[in-house]
């Protein structure tokens, strides 16, 4: 297997059994990591079926209901045990559509960390309330100017990693979840140097169930994000970008990555 899907689940019991053959359909030498928090639907029944019919289906059952940070972790360090290279995470409900994973693929041979991103030159968001997206998008407004982050969408779910990235991280320190999870996950990644990029996809309103996110992990992930911020020095500084087009201070980060792994590159010629 070239990569390892970490998907967790908790009452996804119909959307996982059409959505594992789908991924499975294009053919892209990938396994899945289903990780079930003892689904009273029955979902880790379906999974294990899954498993049966799919030799690349691996299932981690727990207990109960414990978060979806934990269970990407637990998940993660599932997957840096096999010999893959690549490891994503998805969720199971099809608001991340399978089909661009190939474009995530072929993205991960520059990049260290490439985040499907819902804001990424526009709006890509079908079946949201006003209310619900504007929300998403100030939340993510306030993390990258408090974290200078130079991303458009910084608590994206839909994301591939190079298996360096997470051997640099400390899984087991990691406590947050929802969408603190995918925060702390961005910080760290850009702490430790990794090159990052997003690339704009469409996010569809799970087809079935309901969402898990609640009023706790909203405010789990505004303190988290004061907790992290950056210099207030440079934060200040950052400011002009309210005014002026914020694709600039991102692109701007586009091309320090190119330089950097040009940089590289010939060094490793020499």
């Amino acid at each position: 297997m070239r990569g390892i899907i970490v998907i967790p689940t908790y009452n996804e019991r119909e959307n996982i059994e059409k959505l594992v053959p789908d991924i499975f359909n294009q053919n892209l030498d990938l396994g899945i990591t289903i990780v079930d928090d003892n689904s009273p639907d029955g979902t880790g029944e379906v999974a294990d079926r899954l498993a049966e019919l799919f030799p690349n289906v691996h299932v981690i059952h727990r207990r109960k209901k414990m978060g979806l940070g934990t269970a990407y972790a637990e998940g993660f360090r599932y997957a840096l045990g096999q010999k893959v290279d690549l490891i994503f995470e998805m969720d199971a409900d099809f608001s991340h559509d399978p089909g661009y994973l190939p474009e995530f693929i072929e993205w991960s041979e520059k990049y260290d960390l490439v985040v499907g991103s819902r804001y990424m030159g526009g709006v890509r968001v079908e079946g949201w309330r006003f209310r619900r997206l504007l929300m998403s998008k100030l939340a993510n407004i306030y993390i990258s100017f408090i974290m200078l982050l130079p991303l458009w969408d910084c608590t994206a779910g839909f994301r591939c990693y190079r298996r360096e990235v997470l051997e640099s991280i400390d899984l087991e320190t990691l406590h947050s979840d929802g969408y603190s999870f995918q925060i702390e996950m961005t910080y760290h990644s850009f702490k430790n140097g990794f090159a990052i990029r997003e690339i704009p996809v469409i996010f569809r309103e799970r087809e079935g169930g309901y969402s898990k996110i609640g009023r706790s992990d909203v405010r789990e992930a505004f303190f988290l994000v004061l907790k992290l911020h950056a210099p207030v020095r440079e934060i200040l500084k950052h400011f002009v970008y309210i005014k002026r087009d914020y694709r600039e201070y991102v692109e701007e980060y586009y091309q320090r990555m190119e330089k950097r792994k040009g940089s590289r590159e010939e060094a490793n010629q020499e």
